[in-house]
């Protein structure tokens, strides 16, 4: 059997963990500082955030696009530094105007480096591995966004300095990149086969007949991404609001951090279950799994108050995230050729972003308007209507359109 944990694919996900790190290090604790700091409302927060995942939401099928048509590795480290340079953005911005330009444009960059970075996994990963190592590099970033989470808040009760966090930020994506620097790919772009060229598509053409549509999103892929819209929607109320809902309303001031170990210990606890069904090409069954314990952990956060329903919300979401994520990403590339990679991969990260974005601005306008515990009581609904929609059409769906006989 080929090796999974070669060098190259080491530093990616190296890489990924050090950018999703500096991204979630913040997440948390942004609503508080433009509230404290700006003396923004719910709302005002919820469109200040929202602005970031809007900008890569935008940018995400053009990513797809440069990834799978121009030397990845060059998008990679242009699309990273760019990415890191923002950090120094929120150090200088002195008003809430700036802060909120500084953090819309910051989408942008992030949105093309997560498509590059996660292409270029792929592309370095054996193919006979290939399923399990997507698994386990989902496991980076999902890695990151349960600890870094944690970290920021006892780096901020410590201090009580957000510039302190900027600077960790900064310096954390900094290192990413020069990990990136030294990445060896077996070859610029992906080489196509006959098989490739003649995959089905109805997308219509652009430019002449030159650039299909489904270059930037893909087509055949379209109600697995609809379905990660939901997921996303319910991630993005929980980390951006968890703090602010848990001091405010539940009176609990040092929990967050705790919540997000928490959160990562159900990551890790998801590969030791899900591992075996990956390499087996069980993605739906991890999917299922997945979906149906996260929809039991948001809802047992918001329907049993207290501790045991708070910290017990955290394990199980943890646990359903880390056999969901991977199992959706692993079907979105399996129903795309090998020359769309990129676009597979920018295609779930687009669903995601929409979602989390939704999720963001959403539910800070259902916690102006009515409370917080409406706007996580609106999680649970979006949530189960994805897990239903699943189960219904979108299990289906993927068994249709796989071009992969060894995964189902």
């Amino acid at each position: 059997m080929e090796k999974l944990w070669n060098r190259n694919y080491c530093k990616v996900m190296a890489a990924n963990f050090m950018l999703f790190f500096a991204f979630y290090v913040l997440t948390p604790l942004l609503p508080l500082y433009l509230s404290e700091h700006f003396g923004a409302t719910k709302d005002v927060i919820g469109l200040v955030l929202s602005g970031y995942t809007i900008t890569a939401l935008l940018v995400r099928p053009f990513s797809g696009f440069m990834v799978d048509s121009f030397p990845r590795k060059t998008v990679l480290m242009v699309a990273f530094g760019i990415f890191a340079i923002f950090f120094a953005g929120y150090l200088a911005a002195s008003t809430l105007l700036l802060f909120t330009i500084v953090r819309t444009l910051h989408g942008g960059p992030f949105g093309a480096l997560t498509v590059a970075n996660s292409t270029v996994a792929i592309d370095v990963l054996p193919s006979s591995r290939r399923t399990e190592g997507i698994g386990f590099y989902g496991l980076s970033n999902n890695l990151a966004m349960a600890i870094a989470p944690t970290i920021g808040i006892f780096i901020y009760q410590l201090t009580h300095s957000f510039e302190f966090l900027f600077w960790l930020a900064l310096i954390v994506a900094t290192s990413g990149w020069l990990i990136d620097s030294t990445v060896q790919l077996p070859h610029p772009l992906p080489k196509k086969d006959k098989t490739e060229q003649k995959a089905p598509s109805s997308a219509p053409t652009l430019l002449g007949g030159r650039v299909k549509l489904d270059r930037f999103f893909l087509t055949r892929g379209w109600l697995l991404g609809l379905n990660m819209i939901a997921f996303g929607f319910s991630f993005g109320v929980l980390s951006n609001y968890l703090a602010i809902y848990g001091k405010e309303v539940m009176g609990i001031t040092g929990g967050t951090g705790t919540y997000f170990m928490l959160c990562s210990v159900g990551l890790m606890l998801s590969r030791l279950q899900g591992s075996k069904a990956l390499r087996q090409g069980r993605v739906t069954h991890n999917a299922a799994t997945g979906m149906v314990i996260s929809l039991v952990g948001y809802t047992l956060f918001i329907a049993w108050g207290g501790g045991i329903g708070y910290y017990g919300s955290a394990l199980l979401i943890g646990l359903g995230n880390g056999h969901m994520w991977p199992a959706f990403q692993n079907m979105t590339i399996n129903v795309a050729s090998n020359n769309q990679r990129g676009t597979a991969n920018s295609t779930i990260l687009i669903s995601w972003d929409l979602g989390m974005g939704l999720g963001i601005l959403v539910g800070g306008i259902v916690a102006e308007l009515i409370s917080y515990s409406a706007a996580f009581w609106t999680v649970v609904l979006v949530n189960g209507t994805g897990v239903a929609t699943f189960f219904m059409a979108t299990r289906a769906f993927f068994l249709k359109r796989n071009l992969n006989p060894t995964v189902r």
